[in-house]
């Protein structure tokens, strides 16, 4: 077990941000977390599925599964009763990614899932083994966070894990861990919709700096101490358009 944590999440298919924030990895020192939601809003979610998968195989990278990871497996399964939904939450860049543009117009839900199916079936069976949680010591990294209204925390329901977001974050954590967590925007947690610091309280660290919204991505380096190093990109592409 390597002795320090690197840390990255919710890249949203902003794969120039990944491969820059990458540039600081260090496979010999550094155990690489991606901490989910690597697809849609971003222009290049093709790209950033891939390269995750890449790291998980080549590196021994963790990558968990974020909400919009379910968005998008959900989506394939249902396609009639999910399209909308999906496109409305980032799922047109996505399916484009893996398509090619207009897509989204040119074909039915159910076409555009099974082209995608018949095209990515390796992917898909990798995105849908991803795990919810990782412990490593007195940490605990999660894309949305935990139920902290449970005795023990490992029963957060599945939902949960990928979708919590004001009940994890105004609950007392008496887990006895540090949770680190993406999701939730920092600039929402700092209740100001522009700071897009790291957001650090009671033992909870939200490390999603909005960066597809036109706010940073973060690559936050642990050791079992706390903070080593928090590397943090600009998007600079865009105004600051958060759409919550």
């Amino acid at each position: 077990m390597k002795d320090l944590m690197y840390v990255i999440s919710d890249i949203h298919g902003m794969a120039d941000l990944f491969k820059k924030l990458l540039q600081d990895f260090d496979p010999d020192r550094h155990q690489l977390l991606l901490i989910g939601d690597l697809n849609d809003r971003g222009p290049k979610t093709k790209e950033c599925f891939l390269l995750g998968k890449q790291l998980v195989e080549e590196q021994q990278a963790i990558y968990l599964r974020g909400n919009h990871e379910e968005y998008f497996l959900q989506f394939l399964q249902a396609p009639e009763d999910w399209f909308n939904a999906y496109v409305r939450n980032g799922g047109k860049e996505t399916i484009e990614s893996l398509l090619h543009t207009g897509a989204t117009e040119e074909y039915s839900p159910t076409e555009i899932a099974m082209m995608i199916r018949s095209r990515y079936q390796e992917l898909i069976e990798f995105l849908m083994a991803r795990p919810l949680y990782y412990e490593w010591g007195n940490y605990l990294f999660v894309h949305a966070g935990v139920d902290l209204s449970k005795k023990h925390w490992q029963d957060t329901s599945d939902h949960d894990f990928i979708w919590i977001r004001e009940p994890f974050h105004q609950a007392k954590n008496r887990t006895g861990k540090t949770i680190v967590f993406g999701h939730t925007i920092t600039p929402m947690l700092h209740g100001d919709m522009q700071t897009t610091d790291l957001w650090i309280s009671d033992h909870k660290i939200g490390i999603d700096g909005g960066a597809v919204f036109g706010g940073s991505v973060h690559g936050v380096i642990f050791d079992q101490q706390g903070i080593v190093q928090d590397i943090e990109y600009q998007n600079l592409t865009g105004p600051w358009q958060p759409d919550f």
